[in-house]
């Protein structure tokens, strides 16, 4: 199966908003055969217990990030989401902003 990373806006719109994007992307992408990377639910559960700052969620999200076969982004201004995108880019991991077209372009479970 392939991860696809979901990048989205955390701090700039409501919390709740937020997660709430993340769990219905998350849930959209497993729906279509998909390992769904979500970094933000990670760093909200893991922070109720133990709160980090922003660079050591940034450089975990990073990681995670090199890790996956594609990147979608969704909408809304971030600078955590923009420098995912980036390193993407500059990874040869392949980024988008419509699940239609990722769909369209990769096959969840072939290479």
């Amino acid at each position: 199966m392939k991860f696809v990373y979901i990048a989205s806006p955390y701090t700039s719109i409501d919390n709740f908003i937020a997660v709430q994007k993340q769990i219905e992307a998350a849930n959209f992408l497993i729906d279509n055969g998909f390992v769904a990377i979500s970094p933000l639910l990670n760093s909200v559960l893991l922070n109720m217990q133990k709160e980090r700052d922003w660079t050591t969620w940034i450089a975990i999200d990073l990681e995670l990030l090199s890790k996956c076969d594609a990147l979608i982004r969704l909408p809304g201004e971030s600078k955590g989401a923009d420098i995912e995108v980036d390193y993407a880019r500059l990874n040869g991991i392949p980024v988008y902003a419509d699940m239609r077209l990722l769909l369209e372009e990769i096959d969840p479970c072939h290479p």
